[in-house]
């Protein structure tokens, strides 16, 4: 399953009532470090299909959603269960680190 897009318009349905956990991915085109992990996580998102679900919010288009949960460098991955934040991380890593990072806080 490939990485979905969410904004304003569907952070609710896709990532808040979501029934498996969530990672979101809060990027901007400008980030090139968020550039650098974006093939892993498109991959880790294939990998781990049906258990966790990666989703990409761009912070330039939608400010409010990344002041919300206190975005303040990029990228900024959270995993979301329940509607909740479970865990951050901040910065970026190789595949290695963000997969078991993924798996351990799903």
């Amino acid at each position: 399953m490939a990485t979905v897009k969410v904004d304003t318009s569907n952070f609710q349905a896709e990532v808040l009532n979501a029934s498996e956990p969530v990672v979101v991915d809060f990027w901007a085109e400008w980030c090139g470090p968020c550039k650098m992990i974006a093939p892993s996580l498109e991959e880790i998102s294939n990998e781990m299909a049906g258990k966790v679900k990666i989703a990409k919010l761009n912070i330039d288009e939608n400010p409010e959603l990344a002041a919300q949960f206190g975005v303040r460098s990029i990228p900024t991955l959270a995993v979301f269960k329940g509607g909740e934040v479970a865990d951050i991380k901040v910065g970026a890593a190789p595949k290695t680190a963000l997969t078991s990072w993924i798996a351990g806080a799903a």
